[in-house]
């Protein structure tokens, strides 16, 4: 213990500390409650008319989030670099020394924490003696801190495109009558685009998304326009070409150095905004259009994103703090969903073939290294990456190892050798048909060594990198590459978080004209794997012939301890499409057969409902082998209620007590008529009872009172065992399979098809505006949630549109489609 003397000086000097802190502290303003990136909603205004509002209305509308990219994750926060990280690239280094620090960035205020509301800005800062803010918060570009020698940055592939197989089936021309029944559909879906987007146009303009019911607006995203962008090329094929100019034009006056989100969701801008823009530019004619300002504002979002990857290994970070203060300092990358790490080639490869700035091409072909070294070094399921990844490039746990061993062996872990090719992935891509060499990597590369020893270099030139703050500091990172998150149990799907990773292996493989085989290796070594993991056939009733992929959860040793969940999810109705493209472009006849099946498996699970719409999420059981097998009423009954021994156990306890009490009573009521018993004779039991009257403790259910009651109340499909999330969300996927295998297979019964989920769909969610989200699938008037996200019209209505068009429009042999259901051109 101090001195009492002692202790009384620290307490006046922690007082003069705290004294001075607060005379230099920056001042709190209060929330900002009129922060608009794009200024006053002064788009067309519709009536004044107040909208009508369905059932349900007075009750609190939950928000159901796109689980591909899980946005609401940026309200937990900053994303918290670790520090100092300094691993080497994936691809051989060719990383330089950070760049010097440069003069320092000027005051200005701006949002330290993200708000609970997303849609308002945080909590303003600004120093005591900057003065009230005049202008929004704007971003500027940072000096960079790992550039990439001209020299080494990698190029987009060169040489003639590979001869790639038809993948669109040869149409025979139509008969009268089908082509009668062909239009007047086409024309019901045009007529829902039109009214979906009038409604956003009235009462949400320049706003990310429309309330539907109320007539209201959100801007979950970055206050961008989301829909707007995002519908943009929807807009265009069908033929709404009035309303495309205004909204191309209204592009103009986006601002996207502006945005009152504290962190930029990159997944999202990226499918939404940058694809939406690159295909809104291809299909109106691109160079040779009217509408060449949209590749520039394709160009000015890219220049923004570009700062996520300047990091010691190039990986980039996924909720990019844009503000000045923080985007100039030097960041790492932290962990990853494997969705939002590998969607991100097919959007820059496309930007990088219009604009011919091979940047572009660079940060996401590295990306995709970083995936063939991962699955080179070995997964627990060989071909699948689990559903989060570590790709900061600094093994910190190894460190605290590291720490303990001698300067020989601490050389010997850092020394971190290249294994060398993957096999498989090689350079194969010079093989192309033609004239000129195709290269998959055409831009020259410093030696591994020499770049390795450039990584992390302090501007001053001392050995090390800087830390996270940019800070001089003692490294504190053995190296490693992107790898499977260290702790707890490895999952492996295709659903959210997982799906568009493996989606963009072959569409990527497509966009590149097939100069670069690794594309078509990770395909490949993807769908087998889920033929040997993840298939499964469920026990459904009718003559369905359809397959589901699984979701399976291992701690390391997946013959030993695999735990297998049978859940149907919506987001994974896209695997139809995929193993429908993957098998024509890679001549797998199995993956088209495959894709049949999962697609007609999602067909069945919209019509197993009471709206006849796919629920988000559902558990269903399995049959024991891939064969069919035949519907057991028994065993589903068994499955929905899990607890029977405990219900049985109850009951049994129940009517055992009851018949105590009975007992009882026959005791008393023989007593009362005994004339020598004159107390009984004062307190007579009554007549009659029954056995509620003897037990006031309510009757438990019986297993098949139960079963019963929940198919009564939840009308439940026969198959399923829980409904884990019951809502629509006005998703896309099953609608996208379903054009894939139409356009692949030419069977017009996929058309068919489709129209009974589009009716349903419709009939479900429709508003006074457009359409809403809905909380249940299996209620008759299901409640609305107020919420339309724009894939409604930037992929669900188009799918639909696409499905009763000309099979030339959008033709897969000349467009490949990004996740969001932007065509890029071929």
């Amino acid at each position: 213990m101090l001195p009492r003397r002692r202790y009384r000086l620290l307490t006046i000097f922690a007082a003069v500390v705290v004294f001075l802190f607060y005379r230099s502290a920056p001042s709190w303003r209060g929330l900002q409650h009129d922060v608009d990136p794009l200024g006053p909603a002064s788009g067309p205004k519709g009536n004044d008319a107040q909208p009508i509002l369905r059932n349900d209305e007075a009750e609190d509308s939950s928000t159901f989030k796109d689980d591909k990219a899980q946005v609401a994750a940026d309200a937990a926060g900053p994303d918290s670099p670790s520090a100092g990280s300094e691993a080497a690239a994936s691809r051989p280094s060719t990383i330089a020394e950070p760049a010097s620090e440069g003069p320092s960035s000027p005051r200005v205020h701006v949002s330290l924490a993200v708000p609970n509301d997303e849609n308002q800005p945080g909590p303003q800062w600004q120093p005591a003696d900057a003065g009230p803010p005049t202008d929004k918060l704007h971003w500027t570009k940072p000096p960079e801190r790992f550039p990439i020698p001209k020299e080494s940055i990698i190029k987009l592939p060169a040489g003639r495109r590979k001869r790639i197989p038809k993948i669109q089936h040869s149409f025979q021309p139509e008969s009268k009558a089908s082509k009668d029944v062909r239009l007047e559909r086409l024309a019901k879906v045009r007529g829902e685009i039109a009214r979906a987007w009038g409604g956003y146009r009235s009462y949400a303009w320049m706003h990310d998304e429309l309330s539907p019911v109320s007539g209201r607006h959100r801007d979950p995203f970055c206050g961008w326009a989301a829909t707007l962008v995002d519908s943009l090329d929807t807009l265009w094929i069908a033929g709404l070409r009035d309303e495309f100019d205004e909204a191309a034009k209204a592009v103009k006056n986006i601002d996207f150095t502006a945005t009152p989100r504290f962190s930029i969701p990159v997944f999202e801008t990226t499918i939404r905004y940058l694809g939406g823009l690159i295909a809104a530019y291809d299909v109106s004619g691109g160079k040779r259009g009217n509408y060449p300002f949209l590749l520039e504002k394709a160009r000015q979002l890219a220049e923004v994103l570009m700062g996520i990857f300047d990091t010691p290994n190039r990986m980039p970070i996924l909720f990019y703090q844009w503000q000045p203060q923080f985007a100039s300092q030097t960041h790492t990358a932290g962990q990853a969903s494997i969705a939002e790490f590998g969607t991100l080639s097919l959007e820059f490869t496309r930007l990088a073939q219009l604009t011919g700035e091979n940047k572009y091409y660079d940060a996401v072909d590295r990306i995709t290294d970083s995936l063939v070294e991962l699955q080179k070094a070995g997964t627990v399921i060989p071909g699948l990456f689990p559903e989060h990844l570590d790709i900061s490039g600094c093994n910190h746990t190894a460190t605290l190892a590291r720490d303990m061993m001698s300067r020989a062996a601490q050389h010997q872990v850092d020394s971190n050798k290249d294994p060398g090719e993957a096999s498989g992935y090689g350079e194969g891509a010079k093989e192309s048909v033609g004239d000129g060499d195709a290269s998959d990597k055409s831009g020259e590369v410093l030696p591994r060594a020499d770049a390795d020893a450039a990584v992390g270099k302090r501007a001053d030139g001392t050995d090390g990198p800087l830390a996270a703050s940019g800070s001089r500091a003692e490294w504190d990172c053995v190296k490693q590459g992107v790898v499977p998150v260290s702790y707890g149990s490895q999952s492996f799907h295709l659903g959210g978080s997982q799906d568009s990773a493996y989606e963009y292996f072959p569409k990527q493989h497509l966009l590149l004209g097939g100069l670069a085989p690794k594309y078509q290796k990770l395909y490949e070594d993807m769908a087998d794997a889920v033929k040997e993991w993840l298939l499964f056939r469920p026990m459904v009733a009718g003559d369905w012939n359809v397959l589901f992929p699984a979701r399976i959860n291992t701690m390391g040793k997946p013959k030993e301890d695999l735990d297998v969940v049978y859940d149907v999810t919506h987001l994974t109705c896209f695997v139809g499409g995929m193993f429908g493209l993957g098998g024509k472009l890679f001549g797998r006849d199995k993956d088209v057969e495959l894709a049949k099946q999962f697609t007609d498996g999602c067909v069945w699970a919209y019509q197993s409902t009471v709206t006849g719409v796919m629920a988000e999420s559902a558990r269903v059981m399995s049959c024991p082998t891939l064969d069919k097998c035949e519907f057991n009423e028994k065993q589903w009954h068994e499955s929905l209620d899990p607890y029977q021994q405990w219900r049985d156990k109850r009951l049994q306890q129940w009517q055992n007590r009851t018949q105590e009490l009975m007992a009882e009573y026959r005791e008393r009521k023989a007593a009362s008529s005994d004339p020598s018993s004159s107390a009984a004779a004062a307190n007579p039991p009554p007549d009659d009872v029954d056995e509620s009257t003897i037990n006031p403790e309510p009757k438990p259910m019986s297993h098949a009172e139960y079963i019963k009651n929940i198919l009564d109340t939840e009308s439940t499909p026969k198959g399923v065992v829980a409904m884990n999330s019951p809502n629509y969300i006005l998703r896309p996927e099953a609608i996208e399979s379903v054009w894939y295998m139409y356009r692949i297979t030419g069977d017009p019964t996929w058309m068919d098809k489709g129209w009974v989920m589009f009716e349903a769909t419709v009939r479900a969610t429709r508003t006074s505006i457009a359409n809403s989200a809905i909380r249940n699938v299996n209620h008759k008037d299901p409640a609305l949630t107020d919420e339309m996200e724009s894939f409604w019209l930037a992929e669900t209505l188009k799918y639909y549109f696409l499905l009763f068009s000309e099979p030339s429009v959008i033709s897969l042999d000349e467009w490949v489609l990004n996740t969001e259901a932007h065509p890029f051109k071929l």
